[in-house]
């Protein structure tokens, strides 16, 4: 009677081995396709945004033209975009052409509709330009790489000011009011 109670007791352990193994690896690829889904969801809610023109630049960081970059903080610096208006909220550092006497430079704080607006999908971003006649004679380009993840760049330039980029991301509009 022993050996056969062994050679049971082997079978089931041969069986039972197996089956916790490979739970284990359905769990493993469970998490992989629950991250790819969550990935692929947030793409298409960039897209979503791109699609209709509505969506929160972001700066984290500033790259002022012949100059150390700057980080930024918090949610106040930053360009909103909608269909029929843009409305910059950031800051700037560089040179100021024209008119503007020593400190009454606000930073590149501008609205106006969108012109110009084109928008073109890459292999691995999407590539914006735009241009906005803001206040007080002000033209501003606008040209931004959002890459499929939501990380952004954005390059302004101006006829009264020297050339600036900016790293961020893009968000939903009503995070920031």
């Amino acid at each position: 009677a022993h050996p056969r109670t062994h050679n049971a007791n082997k079978s089931i352990f041969s069986i039972f081995i197996p089956m916790v193994v490979s739970i284990g690896f359905a769990q493993e690829k469970s998490k992989k396709q629950v991250k790819q889904e969550l990935r692929l969801e947030n793409q298409q809610r960039i897209a979503g945004m791109i699609e209709a023109r509505d969506f929160i630049f972001v700066a984290k960081t500033a790259n002022p033209q012949g100059f150390s970059p700057v980080g930024l903080t918090g949610e106040f610096n930053y360009i909103k975009f909608h269909p029929e208006l843009i409305e910059s909220s950031l800051p700037f550092f560089g040179n100021v052409f024209g008119s503007y006497g020593f400190g009454s430079d606000e930073g590149l704080k501008f609205q106006g509709k969108p012109e110009e607006f084109t928008v073109k999908k890459g292999r691995k971003n999407y590539h914006i330009s735009l241009r906005v006649n803001g206040e007080e004679g002000g033209v501003y380009r606008l040209i931004l790489s959002i890459s499929f993840d939501g990380s952004t760049s954005v390059s302004v330039s101006s006829n009264n000011r020297s050339n600036i980029s900016f790293n961020g991301t893009i968000t939903e509009p009503e995070t920031i009011n």
